[in-house]
C-alpha cells in the first residue's frame, strides 16, 4: 500500500494542479470505405475467360458505395497538459459502410449494395492546443479489430482464395484531427478520421498476378465527453 501510494503521488499531484484529467465519452461516426475499381473476369475450369452466348466475356466488379452509414464510439480518456498537452484515449468505436457489387450473371448484370460493419478497439494518441474553451487535436490512430459484419464475409467469397478473416487480423493505422470545445465538465468534439494502411485486404481471384481488394476508411466522428477529475 505504501509503494502504490508513492507511485500514484505524482499523479495526483498533477490532477490537483489541473495539468492531468480523466473522463469518459461516447457518440457517433459517419463512416464511408473507399476502394479501388476491381474488374474480375471470370473463368472457365480450363482458365479461359467464360462468355456468354452474345459472346461478351462475362465480368465481375467490386466498386465503393456513395452511401455514409452511422456507428457509434465510446471509451475513455486522459489528458496530460493545459494549453499544450498529450491525450490518449481507448475507445470502443463501431464503422459502418457500404461496397457495390457488380455481378454479370449469364449475360446478365445485376447490382448488389452489400454493408458492412466493423467493431474495433481505437487507440487514437493526440497532440492538443488549447486556448480559452477552443481546442484543437492531431495525432496517430491505431485500430484492432474485434469483430466484422458477417455479410461482407459472405459476400466476397466468391472473389478471394483465402478468408477475410486473414485479412481482417492485423491493425490497421490512421489518424485523427479536428477540435472541440469545453464547457466546464463537459467537453464536445468533431474529428476527421482517414487510413494510412488498409483496413482490409483480400486478393481476388486464383492467380497471384490478380489484384488485392482493399478498403481505407473515412469518417467523421462527433462525441460528447465528461471529465471525472
Amino acid at each position: 500500500m505504501v509503494l502504490l501510494a508513492v507511485l500514484l503521488a505524482p499523479v495526483v499531484s498533477m490532477a490537483q494542479q489541473k495539468s492531468v484529467s480523466f473522463g469518459i465519452k461516447g457518440g457517433m461516426n459517419l463512416s464511408k470505405f473507399t476502394t479501388g475499381e476491381f474488374v474480375q473476369t471470370r473463368l472457365n475450369a480450363n482458365g479461359s475467360p467464360r462468355v456468354s452466348l452474345d459472346g461478351r466475356v462475362l465480368r465481375d466488379n467490386i466498386s465503393e458505395s456513395l452511401d455514409t452509414r452511422t456507428g457509434w464510439a465510446y471509451g475513455i480518456y486522459a489528458r496530460f497538459g493545459r494549453n499544450l498537452y498529450l491525450q490518449p484515449e481507448l475507445m470502443v468505436s463501431t464503422k459502418n459502410g457500404a461496397i457495390r457489387i457488380e455481378r454479370d450473371i449469364d449475360g446478365k448484370p445485376t447490382t448488389e449494395i452489400v454493408g458492412l460493419q466493423m467493431t474495433n478497439f481505437d487507440v487514437p494518441i493526440l497532440l492538443g492546443l488549447k486556448g480559452g474553451p477552443l481546442r484543437v487535436v492531431a495525432g496517430p490512430i491505431v485500430s484492432f479489430r474485434i469483430s466484422d459484419d458477417q455479410r461482407l464475409r459472405e459476400a466476397l467469397r466468391d472473389y478471394t482464395t483465402g478468408t477475410i478473416n486473414d485479412a481482417f487480423r492485423r491493425a490497421s493505422y490512421g489518424y485523427q484531427l479536428g477540435g472541440g470545445l469545453d464547457l466546464g465538465r463537459l467537453g464536445i468534439d468533431v474529428r476527421h478520421e482517414g487510413s494510412l494502411t488498409e483496413v482490409s485486404a483480400v486478393r481476388l481471384g486464383t492467380d497471384t498476378d490478380s489484384k488485392p481488394f482493399n478498403q481505407k476508411l473515412n469518417s467523421w466522428q462527433v462525441t460528447l465527453a465528461y471529465r471525472l477529475f
